[in-house]
């Protein structure tokens, strides 16, 4: 799987870096000397899937480009309790510098991809993708998006710049799913897609006979997305949206919906449980 961007990847670091170091490790440059090296190996504390090793590997190189980086796994890979992940040499003292900023980013992602990795294999053999929400921590979308992918489900937009969805809010602003669809359809690329939000049937017959290419279907039953499948009868993308649980994955997969988009993919992960262990080799 291709990682994202090199260059944003190192300013993402190079943020976090600068966030945690600031000027110096006061109890790092005090204690230790530059000629004092060892090797920390981090391990999973609980099963997951992982994703970050290139994040952790680009976190030891900004500190110290002699660093030599050892991974056992590779993105995507499953581990247990007491399984080594990485192995990282060199000056001890980079090593702790860069401890923290490295588990941050490496427990997030996993942790994303792990969750990830269980809705997608709970709707396995259905026709239908799972999509993660713009729903992301601040600064950090790239690396969240591409662990939702390490973990089998697929991305949404990236920002407001990659496609036209025409909200609640943009419909209330315009004045109907017509305008604002017609609008957008004058104004932008014939590349660019255009998805439109909807509550009701009422509202999906207008997009649809505005032309709309997606329909995301807001919060909606299940009987009343199942109306919309038929009336629709793939002329349109559609979409299922709004406070979606595992619980209903299947219920809304088996009626013929495309996509369905789980803001909780990024939005409320737990971080997974990795420690580093240093062990001094003189």
């Amino acid at each position: 799987m291709i990682l994202y961007n090199k260059f944003l990847l190192e300013k993402i670091i190079k943020n976090a870096l600068i966030e945690d170091i600031n000027y110096t490790d006061l109890t790092t440059d005090t204690l230790l000397e530059e000629s004092n090296r060892g090797k920390a190996m981090m391990i999973a504390k609980e099963e997951g899937v992982i994703a970050g090793i290139s994040v952790v590997e680009m976190v030891f190189k900004l500190i110290d480009p002699t660093m030599e980086i050892i991974p056992m796994k590779e993105d995507g890979d499953c581990v247990t309790k007491g399984e080594k992940i990485i192995e990282i040499r060199g000056k001890t003292k980079n090593l702790l510098k860069g401890e923290r900023v490295a588990l941050n980013f490496l427990q997030r992602m996993s942790g994303i991809a792990t969750k990830s990795r269980e809705y997608s294999e709970f709707v396995k053999g259905y026709a239908i993708k799972i999509v993660d929400t713009r729903k992301t921590t601040p600064g950090l979308r790239v690396l969240e998006k591409y662990a939702v992918k390490v973990g089998g489900c697929h991305n949404h937009r990236f920002n407001l710049s990659d496609a036209v969805l025409i909200k609640d809010n943009h419909i209330k602003a315009v004045g109907s799913i017509t305008q604002a669809i017609k609008q957008c359809r004058k104004k932008v690329s014939h590349t660019v897609k255009i998805e439109v939000e909807v509550e009701t049937i009422q509202q999906l017959k207008e997009a649809l006979e505005a032309k709309a290419d997606i329909i995301m279907l807001d919060n909606m039953s299940t009987q009343t997305m199942k109306e919309a499948v038929a009336i629709t009868n793939k002329t349109a993308i559609l979409e299922a949206s709004g406070n979606i649980t595992k619980e209903k994955l299947i219920e809304i997969a088996e009626i013929g919906i495309d996509i369905i988009s789980v803001g909780e993919l990024t939005h409320s992960i737990k971080a997974m449980d990795i420690s580093m262990n240093l062990v001094k080799e003189g």
